[in-house]
This record gives C-alpha cells, sequence and structure tokens, in this order.
C-alpha cells in the first residue's frame, strides 16, 4: 500500500510514534527532498536506512504509475519535507493514480501548517478554506483575491516571506484595509510568532521585512444581504473579465446564496 506520512513542520518533538517506526522499518521512502529526509531520520535518531526516491512537484505526474504498481506489492512511504503530503505538496497525483489502480492508501497523521495556524489565529474554525500559495505576479493575485472577495469562510493561505508584504497589501486593496488578518511565522518553532492585526497593519508590519515559513488567515466576509441585480451585476463583471456565464452565475451564487438559475437568466437576459 502506499502510506501518506505527515513530518513535524519544525519541532521534532512532534513527531509520532508511528512516523518514528514507519521510519525505522520502511524499506522504500518516496520524499519531496530525499536531503530532508536524511536530516529528519538523523534528528530523529533512526539508524535505519530506506532505499530513498525523489517525488516532488517537476516529476510526480511521470512517477506515479511505477509507484504505484511498486506499492502493489509492497509498502510505499511517503513524504513531504513537512506536514501532510498532498496538502501544496507533492502526493496528491500519486493518491489519484492509486485510486484508479486499486492500489490501497492510508495515512499517518500528525502535524499540518494548516490546521495549525487556523487553530492559534483566533478566527473563527467551524468553516474554513484553504488557498494554497497566492499567485507570484501581481496580476493574478488581485484576481485570485477578487474571487474570494464574498468568500465568508476562515481562508488560509501559504506565503513566501519575500512577497508577504505585498500580498498583504493586496489582500487590504482587495478585501478591505479592515480585514481582520493573522500571519503566523515559524510555527511549532524557537521563534514561533503570530502577527493579528487588519490587512493595513499587518502590510505595514511585513514590509520592514520578514523571514521564515509564513501561514495567513483571513476573516472571511461579513454577511451581506444581495439583491438579484446586485447578483446580475456582479456576474456581469466576472464576464467582462473573461469568466464562463455559467461559471460566474455559479460563483456568485454560492458567495451569495442567491439562485444560480435565476443569476443566470437574469444575466442572460441583460446581455440582450
Amino acid at each position: 500500500m502506499i502510506i501518506l506520512a505527515a513530518t513535524p513542520i519544525g519541532n521534532l518533538g512532534d513527531a509520532s510514534t508511528r512516523l518514528i517506526d514507519a521510519l525505522s522499518t520502511a524499506e522504500v521512502v518516496a520524499a519531496e527532498d530525499t536531503r530532508t529526509t536524511i536530516k529528519l531520520l538523523k534528528g530523529l535518531g533512526i539508524t535505519h536506512k530506506p532505499r530513498l526516491l525523489s517525488l516532488h512537484d517537476h516529476n510526480e505526474r511521470e512517477k506515479s504509475a511505477e509507484l504505484v504498481e511498486f506499492a502493489r506489492d509492497a509498502d510505499l512511504l511517503v513524504l513531504s519535507d513537512a506536514g501532510m503530503p498532498t496538502v501544496s505538496d507533492p502526493g496528491y497525483h500519486l493518491v489519484v493514480a492509486a485510486v484508479d489502480a486499486g492500489v490501497a492508501v492510508t495515512v499517518i497523521p500528525g502535524p499540518s501548517a494548516v490546521i495549525t495556524a487556523l487553530a492559534v489565529s483566533g478566527l473563527p474554525t467551524d468553516r474554513f478554506s484553504f488557498e494554497g500559495f497566492l499567485p507570484r505576479k501581481q496580476g493574478d493575485r488581485l484576481a485570485t483575491l477578487a474571487s474570494l472577495e464574498h468568500e465568508r469562510r476562515t481562508m488560509v493561505f501559504f506565503e513566501s516571506p519575500n512577497r508577504l508584504a505585498s500580498s498583504l497589501a493586496d489582500v487590504a486593496s482587495v478585501l478591505g484595509n479592515d480585514r481582520r488578518t493573522v500571519v503566523c511565522r515559524e510555527l511549532t518553532k524557537m521563534f514561533e510568532e503570530v502577527k493579528r492585526g487588519t490587512a493595513a497593519e499587518l502590510a505595514e508590519w511585513a514590509s520592514e521585512g520578514v523571514r521564515g515559513e509564513i501561514c495567513i488567515v483571513v476573516a472571511g466576509a461579513e454577511k451581506r444581504e444581495f439583491s438579484l441585480q446586485d447578483g446580475v451585476v456582479e456576474v456581469l463583471e466576472r464576464v467582462t473579465a473573461g469568466e464562463r456565464l455559467k461559471d460566474a452565475a455559479g460563483s456568485v451564487s454560492e458567495a451569495t446564496g442567491l439562485s444560480k438559475r435565476e443569476l443566470y437568466q437574469a444575466a442572460l437576459a441583460a446581455k440582450k
């Protein structure tokens, strides 16, 4: 079978007994970065030396079929550099290939930067969305944030420290200067820091330079009553920006609670 194993996101003390047992006995390990895995084995005091295979964003699709066939007759332990494989890290395409091939997949649960950041943020945790990394290019980043303008769930992002200030400035610009935002830096590590404030306040703070592994947690939009007319305006704006009418109606319906069918028909009529 394929075994997805969560690794510490910073503090080695968070390694589970099951992870240590698995690393101590695994014959083959597919790792995002084999150098990181070697350091992990050494840090945990594990002398066992499994065969290490590299599995990352650039080769996962190519290697998945071969790894799935291997896992048909033996166990394959899969690791990301930190946290759970498949969550913004390699592993998803491998799991899809395994499911399609009827090969068993199981999980050794453990640390997750997404859940850790959400839990410590102080923002609502009953409903949330994980949005991965914001786009590198500002135009794409602004478009992504615009699509989340009416998202009412708490949102969790990963971000590079080099782009943190500009991304927070874009959050303030698109979602509002006063949108409640939390930056979680170096979670579980010695210099862990959780900075809370508005998007504008944190953008100014980050402009001085920030280092380390970063998670951004952003409060969802306040509940707002939308009329059908408001919804149609939003749909048409999205269509003008290049989105298909059907997709735009669906997105606005999900964000506002308005009927997708009514939005589609009203927008179609307005375009004539």
